[in-house]
């Protein structure tokens, strides 16, 4: 599940500032459980030392010194070989000159027109040589064969200028890395859409009503089903949350746009996971402007949302899509009786039973504690957990029935 685990990833730096970057980034990846073999150009060495490389990584650090050495004629050819992916983060506008050209007068080029793994760059340079159209037609070329860019960003550039041209922050490419490298996964070729969030009911134009869901087990769901391969398309309600790198995320704000959302992205979906908090109640009837607060207090009629599991199970009835349904109840009473109702009258594949009422399971916190009860009547009760373990679990399942 984790796509990083003893990948072997070569990690090119040359010369920028951005290579104290690049040391953040070769140690994030070791601590996903990648090997790291660093390749510092001539000019990279100069900015940050191959120590600092082999102190993250554990491993040796090559610097253009080594292409001369004992093992100087294959060197490159055993390392681009034996790469699972190659990362050049910083890279700069030569180096990228090189790559498109198909230049090969360093130990990293070299190895990168040797290697058969895909590629991901990170540009780093200042404004006006990123923006040149020979660093932009070189960028294109690039493009063409298949490489993946990540950045530059716009932020504060060593010439002190404010411009495109800052390197992406580390932790924003490992998203990038993972992804690729999930690339071939167990859910390769199967579509999955995911739900997160609560929906939000409006009263009026500045007030609605909501619930306290934070989105978390939903982006947890979608960053394990991307770590299997699949394609992954997260309807979401309103959250401060960032969407994994490589989801299709959908927004939406009221039970009837998530609805509507779920039913069109599950028309041809091998499996939706319904994690969000969708609302059982709206007002009848939203005012078109802003209720004062003056003399009595309003009173707010309510009529029932749709029930997006159940319009779900009349899709799947004529179209046999999705083929896997995942189901969650969060209940503060009666969790396994209200679930299990729940698992029959939606007709469910299994579903996850939450107590809301535990003050380390459930909603805005980062843990949960669950019971997975399946159509065949198992059982599953699982121990008080990480968010994203849950979701290992319950995409591990997933996988297991579209089998």
């Amino acid at each position: 599940m984790n796509p990083l685990q003893d990948k072997r990833i070569i990690l090119g730096v040359t010369g920028s500032i951005a290579c104290y970057k690049a040391a953040d980034l070769a140690s994030k990846l070791r601590q996903s459980g990648a090997e790291v073999d660093v390749i510092l150009t001539e000019a990279g060495a100069k900015f940050i030392t191959p120590l600092t490389f082999q102190s993250v990584t554990g491993r040796k650090a090559y610097t253009e010194a080594d292409l001369w050495g004992n093992e100087g004629h294959v060197l490159h050819i055993g390392l681009g070989k034996a790469a699972d992916l190659l990362v050049i983060a910083p890279i700069t506008a030569n180096t990228m000159a090189k790559l498109a050209h198909g230049e090969a007068g360093n130990l990293l080029t070299l190895t990168a027109l040797a290697a058969n793994c895909p590629m991901l760059i990170a540009p780093a340079m200042d404004g006006g040589m990123f923006s040149h159209t020979a660093t932009q037609a070189n960028l294109e070329i690039l493009k063409s064969r298949s490489v993946t860019v990540v950045g530059p960003e716009i932020g504060h550039l060593a010439s002190g200028m404010s411009a495109i041209g800052r390197m992406t922050e580390p932790l924003v490419l490992l998203e990038h890395i993972r992804y690729l490298l999930a690339q071939g996964g167990p859910l390769t070729n199967h579509k999955v859409v995911v739900t997160a969030g609560g929906t939000q009911e409006p009263i009026d134009p500045v007030r609605y009503l909501t619930n306290r869901s934070s989105g978390k087990q939903g982006y947890a769901l979608a960053r394990a089903t991307l770590n299997m391969g699949a394609e992954v398309t997260l309807i979401s309600a309103p959250t401060r949350l960032d969407a994994p790198v490589g989801v299709n995320r959908v927004d939406t704000r009221t039970a009837e746009e998530m609805l509507a959302a779920v039913l069109t992205h599950t028309a041809d979906a091998d499996a939706l996971i319904m994690a969000a908090a969708v609302a059982d109640f709206k007002p009848a009837q939203a005012t078109v402007e802003k209720i004062k607060k003056k003399g009595a207090p309003p009173t707010i009629e309510l009529s029932s949302t749709p029930d997006i599991l159940q319009e779900v199970s009349k899709q799947k009835k004529k179209k046999n899509f999705p083929k896997v349904t995942v189901g969650f109840a969060a209940e503060s009473q009666d969790m396994l009786a209200n679930a299990e109702k729940k698992l029959k009258t939606k007709k469910l594949d299994f579903i996850v039973a939450n107590d809301i009422s535990a003050k380390d399971a459930g909603f805005e916190v980062d843990t949960n504690r669950v019971t997975l009860l399946f159509a065949d009547g198992k059982k599953e009760e699982l121990p008080i957990m990480s968010k994203d373990e849950l979701a290992v679990i319950v995409i591990d399942h997933v996988k297991d029935l579209l089998k």
